[in-house]
C-alpha cells in the first residue's frame, strides 16, 4: 500500500508540473499584454465570504493564498503524517539523510539571501523566500530528464521535499504571524481538539472532519496566524488506521481524493494569481536589486550547496549512505532541482512583502530566474548522468 501511494503521488506531481508552468506563463503573458488591466483587476478584486457570524472580505489573491492554499497545506500535512507513520520517513536509518539534507537546503539559501540584503537598501525580512522546494516542478523535471534513473533518487527527492515543506510551514508560522488574537486562536485550538476526539469514533462521517477543518481554518484566519499552519495541524488529527481490514484509512482516502484537485486546480490557480508581474514596471535596478538577486542566488546556489553539501558531509563521515543505486552526479542533479522554489517561494514572498511594493516585483523576478536556472541546470546534469548510465550499460 505504501509503495502504491508513493507511486500515485509521483505520477500526479510530475503531471501537474506542466500545468503549473502553463499557468505561470499565462499570468506573465497577461500582465505584459493589453489584457494587463483585466488580470490585475481580477486578482485584486474584493470578495466577501459570509457564513453565519463569519464574514471576511479579501481580494481574490488573498482568498487563494489564505483559503485555497490552506487545503494545499492540509494535503501536505496528510502526506507528512503518512510518510512518518508508514512511508519513507518511518525508517530512522533512511530518515536522517533526507531530513538533514532538507535542513541544509533551508539554512544555506537563507544565508545567501541575507548576504545580498544585509547592507543598506536590503530587505532582510525576505530571508524565508528561497528556503522551500516546489515538489511538483522538481518531480516533473526529474521525470522528464531522468526517467530511467534509479527510483530511489525520486523517492529521496520526494522525502526531502516533504521534510522541506514541513520546515517551511514551521518558518511561516513562526515568522509571519501578526497581530495575534488570543480568543480566536483559543477557539481554533478547541476545534482542533474536537477533531482529535473524532478519531475515537471509528465510523465518524468524513463530513465531520471537513467541517472541523473549516472551523479550524476560519478561527485561524481571524487569529492572525497563517492558515497554512491550520492546514497542517488539522491534517495531524486525521486517523490513518483503516476502518476495515484491507481497506484504506481515512487519511489515505482524503489524500488520494484531494491531491488531484490540489495539483491540477489549486496550485495552478495560485501560480496564475501570484506569478504575474509587469516587466514594464521593473527598472534595471529592480531586476538586479538585493531582493531579486538574493532570492535567485538563494535558489540556484544556496539550495544545491546546502542539500548536496549535507549529503556529502554525512556520507563522508559515514553517518549515512547514499540512496541505493545512485551516483554522486545524480545526487548533484537532484540537488540542483531542489532550487526550483516557484509556488512555495511565491507564497512566502507574498507573505514577506506588502502587495504593490517594489519588492513584490523583485521577488517574482528572483523566483522565476532562480527556479528556471535550477531547472535547466538540474535537468542538464541528470540527462548527462542518464546518458552515462546508458553508455556504461552498452559497454558491458
Amino acid at each position: 500500500m505504501a509503495k502504491r501511494i508513493t507511486l500515485d503521488f509521483l505520477k500526479t506531481e510530475s503531471a501537474s508540473g506542466a500545468i503549473l508552468a502553463l499557468a505561470a506563463l499565462l499570468a506573465i503573458g497577461m500582465a505584459n499584454s493589453p489584457a494587463d488591466g483585466l488580470y490585475f483587476r481580477f486578482i485584486q478584486a474584493p470578495f466577501t465570504v459570509q457564513i453565519g457570524g463569519f464574514s471576511e472580505t479579501l481580494s481574490v489573491l488573498d482568498w487563494v493564498k489564505q483559503g485555497l492554499m490552506a487545503v494545499f497545506f492540509f494535503v501536505v500535512g496528510l502526506e507528512i503524517k503518512y510518510e512518518v507513520l508508514k512511508g519513507e520517513l518511518a525508517s530512522p536509518r533512511r530518515l536522517a539523510l533526507p531530513i538533514l539534507a532538507a535542513l541544509g537546503g533551508m539554512v544555506v539559501p537563507a544565508l545567501v539571501y541575507l548576504a545580498f540584503n544585509a547592507g543598506p537598501g536590503g530587505a532582510p525580512q525576505g530571508w524565508p523566500t528561497p528556503v522551500a522546494t516546489d515538489i511538483a516542478f522538481a518531480m516533473a523535471a526529474l521525470a522528464v530528464a531522468g526517467p530511467r534513473l534509479p527510483s530511489t533518487l525520486r523517492v529521496f527527492l520526494l522525502t526531502l521535499a516533504i521534510a522541506d515543506d514541513l520546515g517551511a510551514v514551521a518558518v511561516i508560522g513562526a515568522v509571519f504571524t501578526n497581530h495575534l488574537r488570543i480568543a480566536a486562536l483559543a477557539a481554533a485550538l478547541a476545534a482542533l481538539a474536537l477533531m482529535g476526539l473524532l478519531t475515537r469514533w471509528r465510523r465518524a462521517p468524513y463530513l465531520l472532519y471537513a467541517l472541523g477543518f473549516l472551523i479550524v481554518w476560519g478561527f485561524t484566519l481571524k487569529s492572525g496566524v497563517s492558515t497554512s499552519v491550520a492546514g497542517v495541524a488539522a491534517a495531524m488529527t486525521i486517523p490513518i488506521e483503516p476502518r476495515k481490514p484491507g481497506r484504506p484509512g481515512v487519511l489515505e482516502d482524503f489524500m488520494e481524493s484531494l491531491h488531484p484537485y490540489v495539483a491540477f486546480l489549486i496550485l495552478p490557480l495560485f501560480a496564475f494569481c501570484a506569478a504575474g508581474f509587469d516587466f514594464g514596471r521593473l527598472t534595471l535596478p529592480d531586476l538586479f536589486g538585493p531582493v531579486a538577486l538574493g532570492v535567485a542566488a538563494g535558489l540556484f546556489l544556496g539550495k544545491p550547496l546546502g542539500v548536496f553539501g549535507a549529503i556529502g558531509l554525512l556520507c563522508g563521515l559515514k553517518i549515512a549512505r547514499r540512496p541505493m543505486g545512485t551516483k554522486w552526479v545524480e545526487l548533484l542533479g537532484m540537488s540542483l532541482l531542489t532550487g526550483v522554489g516557484f509556488t512555495m517561494s511565491l507564497f512566502i514572498g507574498v507573505l514577506a512583502f506588502p502587495l504593490g511594493g517594489m519588492e513584490q516585483g523583485q521577488v517574482r523576478a528572483g523566483v522565476i530566474a532562480g527556479s528556471l536556472l535550477s531547472t535547466l541546470a538540474g535537468m542538464g546534469v541528470l540527462a548527462w548522468a542518464q546518458r552515462q548510465r546508458r553508455g556504461a550499460g552498452r559497454a558491458e
